[in-house]
Parts: structure tokens; C-alpha cells; sequence
């Protein structure tokens, strides 16, 4: 099976005011304000590099990225109008769409790579002996999705362990408290390593061993989306000159990256590693129906499956309803 990805410190807010003509009117004055829901993630670099460097300005969007330090309240917010999008792993999405909220996927954005893991106290050698034990994961984030995998491949069931339903950033704490395990995603993996002088913790199992399963989107209310749709393909450009300057200016990126994440420039060159943003000329492939982990139709289903098991959702929603796939194929370098 392949399923999906988790949050952060708490309040950042990132401005970038813009003006310009190829998503709005030329004709406009003001423009247009989107704010989006985020969380502290590697993959999101190219959205802070474009938010830092008015990578946005050109298509007339102001954007803010606005932390949330439980992503659980996003689609809350996005159903009030707090936010207009919103960014995070596609298991968000099926389960606010299994309970009839109209969020819809407008673009891919990365897969972790081993970003994502369990970490153990060095006491546990491998996932069978967390049996019994407990293990400190948010139960309501992509994260119990990389535990759940974790405990099926090692032959046990959630049942098997001593879940303690805790956030991302809260995991470190849980594991001085008593925890044996826990899992996370960077940058709070690389802070539980550094714990006890860096002996004490290490990585059991991470997302490496399952791409896909835990993958980034950009998402949107469906009534915006209709309202708003030259916006919804200004934010993805100034998105893709994000990745484009990350690309051709690494360590000026590094740089406005490893600010943003309050860690070092070359923690984020490390956890760059972890992740896979996705191109233009692969991002069509995700809303293609395929039986395997680049595909958010079978993605999704294992993630419905999980999550329907888990008593969190009642029925896994029709995947086909959870995207908008006409933006991507309008974007430079799409196929």
C-alpha cells in the first residue's frame, strides 16, 4: 500500500505584496490577497524562497503563508475564509472530503524521501520491539500514516503499541517523557537526534521506504477555486519560480530557507535529501489513475483504507472529486 505526509512552530506569518498582469487584470490596482495555511517542511523551500525574493509580484497575487501548529485546523480555516489555500499532505484532504468539505488539489508539490521517520531510543533495534511500548505520533496527521505502514511491514497493528496522540513538534518532548519512539518530520528529527549529545536517539524507519506514501499539495477551497481560478494559477507560478531559484541559486536559497526553519544552511542542504519536489512535466501524473505511489488515486485509496480502519473517517470519498487537475497542465514545462 501507499498512503500520505505533517507541523510547526507556532505563528510565523510571511508577506509578500505583488502586482502584476499575467493572473489578474492588467488593469488592477490592488492585488490580490491570498493568504495559505502552512507548516515548517523542507518541501515547502521554493514557496519561502518565492515569498522572500516577490517571486509572486510579476502575477499580481500578495501572498502570506501563515503556520498553523496543529494543520488539523486548516481546513477549518479555509471553510471560514481565514484562509483562501493551504498546503500540506493529501491525507488532510481525504479526510476533510470524507466529511463533505469541498477541498480540491490544484498541484503536487513533493514526496518525502526519508524527511519523515520513527525515531527510537537506541534500546530499539528494529519496529517489532515497539511492541507493547509506547510511541508518541499525532494521530490526526500524515505521520500516523508512516507509523501504521511501519507496524504493518513488522507484522504488528496499531494495537500492538501504547499510542500517545501528541503534535510534530511535540514529539521530542514525549520521547524525554518516557516514549521509546516517536515519529516526526525535519526539521524536528534532526533536533530528537541531537538529544543526550546525539546518542541517544536514532532513525527506525523513515519514508524512504515508502515514496509516495507520504505526499504535498496544494489545495484550495472548491468554491474559491471557481471564483478566484486566475489567482489559484498565480500562486503555482510564483510557486515554480520559487523552485526555478532554488535551483539556480542554491546557497542564496539555502540561506532564506534555513532562516525561515531556524535551522543552519547546511541542515537544510541534509534535509533537502529527504524530499522530492516534484517538476512541472510530472505533476499531470499524480491525478492519473495508475497502482502505483505517483498516483493520487492509488495514494489516496490506501490512505482511505488506513484512515477508515482507524475509525476516522467513515467511507474513503471518490478520489476523482478531491483535484482540479486543469492548472497543472497549463503551467510552463507541464506535459
Amino acid at each position: 500500500m501507499s498512503f500520505l505526509r505533517s507541523v510547526s512552530r507556532l505563528a510565523r506569518v510571511v508577506l509578500v505584496t505583488a502586482i502584476a498582469a499575467s493572473s489578474v487584470p492588467a488593469s488592477a490596482e490592488v492585488p490580490t490577497r491570498v493568504r495559505l495555511g502552512t507548516v515548517a517542511w523542507i518541501g515547502y523551500a521554493p514557496f519561502y524562497v518565492a515569498v522572500e525574493k516577490n517571486l509572486f509580484k510579476k502575477y499580481g497575487v500578495k501572498v502570506e503563508l501563515q503556520d498553523f501548529p496543529d494543520p488539523a485546523l486548516m481546513p477549518s480555516a479555509l471553510k471560514s475564509g481565514g484562509l483562501q489555500g493551504a498546503m500540506y499532505t493529501y491525507d488532510l484532504v481525504i479526510n476533510a472530503a470524507a466529511r463533505g468539505q469541498g477541498l480540491k488539489v490544484v498541484m503536487p508539490i513533493d514526496y518525502s524521501n526519508g524527511a519523515d521517520a520513527l525515531v527510537a531510543d537506541k534500546s530499539i533495534r528494529t519496529v517489532a520491539d515497539l511492541k507493547g511500548r509506547k510511541v508518541a505520533y499525532p494521530f490526526s496527521t500524515c505521520d500516523n500514516l508512516l507509523v501504521a505502514y511501519a507496524l504493518e511491514k513488522a507484522g504488528l497493528k496499531e494495537s500492538d503499541i501504547q499510542g500517545i496522540d501528541t503534535t510534530p513538534e511535540n514529539v521530542a518532548a514525549a520521547l524525554t517523557a518516557g516514549a521509546v519512539a516517536g515519529a516526526t518530520y525535519e526539521p524536528n528529527i534532526t533536533q530528537i537526534l541531537k538529544l543526550g549529545g546525539g546518542g541517544k536517539f536514532h532513525v527506525l524507519f523513515d519514508s524512504s521506504k515508502a515514496p509516495g506514501l507520504i505526499t504535498d499539495v496544494l489545495f484550495f477551497d472548491a468554491a474559491y477555486i471557481e471564483k478566484n481560478p486566475k489567482v489559484v494559477d498565480a500562486v503555482m507560478r510564483g510557486y515554480l519560480d520559487g523552485l526555478a531559484y532554488l535551483k539556480a541559486r542554491p546557497d542564496e536559497a539555502r540561506k532564506i530557507v534555513a532562516k525561515v526553519m531556524s535551522v543552519t544552511a547546511a541542515e537544510v542542504t541534509e534535509q533537502q535529501k529527504g524530499v522530492y519536489n516534484i517538476p512541472p512535466a510530472e505533476m499531470s501524473g499524480y491525478f492519473v489513475k495508475r497502482d502505483d505511489s505517483k498516483s493520487l488515486y492509488h495514494v489516496g485509496a490506501g490512505i482511505g483504507d488506513i484512515l477508515v480502519k482507524r475509525g476516522q473517517i467513515p467511507a474513503t470519498p471518490a478520489i476523482e472529486n478531491t483535484f482540479d487537475l486543469r492548472f497543472v497542465s497549463a503551467l510552463p514545462g507541464a506535459k
